[in-house]
């Protein structure tokens, strides 16, 4: 992969997404193959928000690989005491080969990545969530063999989660299909720039959002994400009075292809966006995807790091 950082989907080709999915099956099905291809590497791990998958997932993945995982929450750095993004990128860049940052202003991860000078991974932005994004659809991939074609319909607030699954969907071929209440809506510029990526690409239809439930129907995916994230907890009473109808349950799911699959980015809000007969049927997928956090980042970290 000819490139010094991962900070979206929308930066990628479909090649180079395609080479992560390669590197990650090999190294799900074969991890001793790799476990020196990062000996003596160190990975700063920043965390503004705290994380249960993304943490876990990148200090076991550079473990895996060889490396070392060095984790900073703001806690632990001059961050909490006024020191800049790109001071503190700057000095990383001395200490260490290559950093993943979880972060709330997505200019924060673009200031890591242009100061650092080391290769710089967004583990997520409020705008962007790129290696969920990645994990999911290598999931899709091996759920059902082939990408292209494929309908995913996405349930729910038009957040970071929905942004990085339509820059995937453009990029392979995958027709996304947004499904929210008025008033949450992705991003404008993000979803313009999906359209593009898909009209370059030729290999999936524009994306589309819509308010009616009826985006849900054939889909081949039904994903959905929780309807307060960090940071919005203000919010919570208001969301769950609007979002309510938006709860993917047996009834919706009904109304998707057959042999759909339900998917979420984790941590769920059982009953909420997702009723437990859903999150934990058969056509549920959640904890591969989880699992394929993993892997997918474990091929990111070696494309990233391998040549440094």
């Amino acid at each position: 992969m000819e490139r010094k950082d991962l900070i979206s989907i929308h930066e990628l080709s479909a090649v180079e997404i395609e080479e992560i999915f390669e590197f990650a099956k090999r190294m799900k099905e074969s991890p001793l193959d790799y476990r020196d291809s990062l000996a003596g590497k160190t990975l700063a791990l920043l965390f503004q928000k705290p994380s249960t998958r993304t943490r876990v997932s990148f200090e076991v993945g550079i473990y895996q690989l060889g490396g070392i995982g060095l984790y900073l929450s703001t806690s632990d750095l001059q961050l909490g005491r006024g020191e800049t993004v790109a001071d503190t990128a700057r000095v990383l860049g001395r200490y260490v080969d290559g950093i993943m940052a979880r972060v709330f202003a997505h200019q924060d991860i673009v200031d890591l990545a242009r100061h650092s000078g080391v290769p710089t991974i967004n583990g997520l932005t409020d705008l962007l969530h790129p290696c969920q994004a990645l994990a999911d659809y290598f999931t899709l991939l091996e759920k059902k063999s082939e990408l292209k074609g494929l309908r995913l319909a996405y349930v729910g607030d038009g957040n970071n989660m929905a942004h990085s699954l339509l820059f995937g969907g453009a990029k392979l071929g995958v027709d996304v299909r947004i499904v929210c209440p008025p008033g949450f809506e992705p991003d404008g510029e993000i979803l313009s720039q999906a359209r593009s990526d898909a009209a370059a690409s030729g290999a999936a239809p524009a994306p589309e959002v819509t308010n009616d439930l009826a985006g849900v129907d054939g889909a081949d995916a039904v994903y959905t994400d929780v309807w307060t994230s960090m940071g919005q907890e203000a919010e919570a009473e208001e969301r769950r009075s609007l979002f309510e109808p938006y709860r993917v349950d047996a009834k919706l799911m009904a109304r998707a292809a057959p042999g759909a699959l339900f998917m979420h980015c984790l941590p769920a809000h059982r009953g909420d966006e997702v009723t437990d007969e859903v999150a934990d049927s058969p056509s549920s997928v959640i904890f591969d995807e989880a699992e394929n956090r993993l892997h997918v980042q474990k091929a990111i970290l070696y494309l990233l790091m391998s040549s440094r």
